[in-house]
């Protein structure tokens, strides 16, 4: 990035975890840095990220989690560590952990976000929520995502969230986010920034709901379980729905023909894991008993991701920054797909910055099959809040 602009991005596939964080830091490294945010993926020695990560980053605030693949100058990458600082000339940011997820207690979710905004009003020396963002990284197998993003947007009134579930490729093993110098599992790190620029938060999808509808008749939420849609064993209900046989669904149904749920007129989708044994449904997103789903048709992603940028160009002018969160589900979609290189050269022309998550979250709801962003602009005379 320009010298001015006090944003740098950098992504490095170094194999080693201690020089891709030193590659890493030559790449981000400024004076008087507020901030750093990076996404790396689970196969490095973590360990030695994070104390790389604290040797190169003393005294600066850093934040991160691990991924299911990268997304920065070099496209879609794996097995790469990629991240972005903010120069303290145009942002502020205060940031805390939120530890042991299976036991959250939503009232000190929202102290911890109250005091976030309490540490912004004083460096900032203003109490205005205009010119501020929320950032949410969290374990992305906690099954906390509902609950824990509910509970802060309702704390921080009008200042918008975005957040990433972190991943671990496709092993859904064990997903962990950084904060405080460690990685912490069933954690989340939530990070309040101030700035001078402009910038817009949002969020974009493929697909459109048909008129098929599906009732959800039994399930577990806690545990993301469908067990029955329309009163019939879910799957079976599922792939007759889609014209085919209950043993032949496979990950690419799911992901081909997501659920959508229908919210204050917006369609948001609810994708779904994986088939179980029994018939019932795992989904990525906690279900409900009486939800009404609908099924999903896919629409043209390269097309829709345009028309998404050229909006946000429309309203802040070029971004210097796009830090997306972007789910995997959609990587292995782009990854296949014809238009793979067009659709890599549009984010990288938006100079994004991201990772491939377990789930996204937006303002107050927790998605899927989703890009979750915020774009942030070049000085103008009006900032824009998102």
């Amino acid at each position: 990035m320009d010298e001015a602009s006090r944003i740098r991005r950098a992504q490095t596939r170094v194999e080693d975890a201690r020089e891709a964080v030193r590659a890493f830091h030559a790449g981000v490294v400024q004076d008087d840095m507020a901030l750093v945010v990076f996404f790396c993926a689970s196969s490095y020695d973590l360990d030695a990220i994070a104390d790389e990560m604290r040797r190169c980053f003393a005294g600066v605030q850093v934040v991160g989690c691990t991924s299911a693949g990268e997304i920065g100058p070099g496209g879609y990458l794996e097995h790469s560590l990629a991240g972005v600082s903010f120069g303290a000339r145009d942002f502020t940011a205060a940031s805390g952990c939120i530890t042991r997820l299976q036991d959250f207690d939503a009232a000190a979710g929202q102290a911890l976000a109250r005091h976030l905004q309490g540490q912004l009003d004083a460096a900032t020396g203003s109490k205005s929520a205009a010119n501020r963002f929320a950032l949410l990284l969290i374990d992305g197998l906690s099954v906390r995502e509902e609950a824990v993003t509910r509970a802060i947007q309702s704390a921080l009134g009008v200042t918008p969230l975005v957040g990433g579930s972190a991943a671990d490729g496709s092993d859904l093993g064990r997903t962990l986010v950084y904060a405080d110098g460690q990685f912490h599992n069933d954690a989340a790190v939530l990070t309040l920034v101030a700035t001078s620029l402009p910038f817009r938060l949002f969020d974009t999808h493929h697909f459109e709901p048909t008129d098929e509808r599906l009732v959800v008749t039994s399930a577990d939420p806690a545990r993301r379980v469908v067990r029955e849609i329309n009163g019939l064993p879910a799957a079976q209900e599922f792939a007759r729905i889609l014209g085919v046989a209950q043993a032949a669904l496979t990950s690419e149904h799911f992901a081909g023909s997501p659920v959508m749920v229908i919210i204050g007129g917006a369609s948001y989708i609810r994708s779904i894991r994986k088939a179980n044994p029994d018939g019932s449904l795992t989904f990525f997103c906690a279900i409900e008993n009486g939800l009404i789903l609908r099924v999903g048709r896919s629409l043209d992603l390269h097309a829709n991701l345009q028309g998404a940028l050229a909006r946000v160009r429309g309203e802040i002018g070029p971004p210097q920054l796009v830090l997306g969160c972007d789910c995997v589900l959609r990587r292995v979609e782009i990854l296949q797909s014809a238009d793979r290189d067009a659709i890599t050269a549009a984010l990288q022309d938006s100079n994004i910055i991201g990772f491939n998550t377990y789930g996204e979250q937006f303002r107050g709801v927790h998605l899927n099959q989703t890009l979750a962003a915020i774009a942030i602009g070049a000085a103008g005379p009006e900032v824009k809040r998102g």
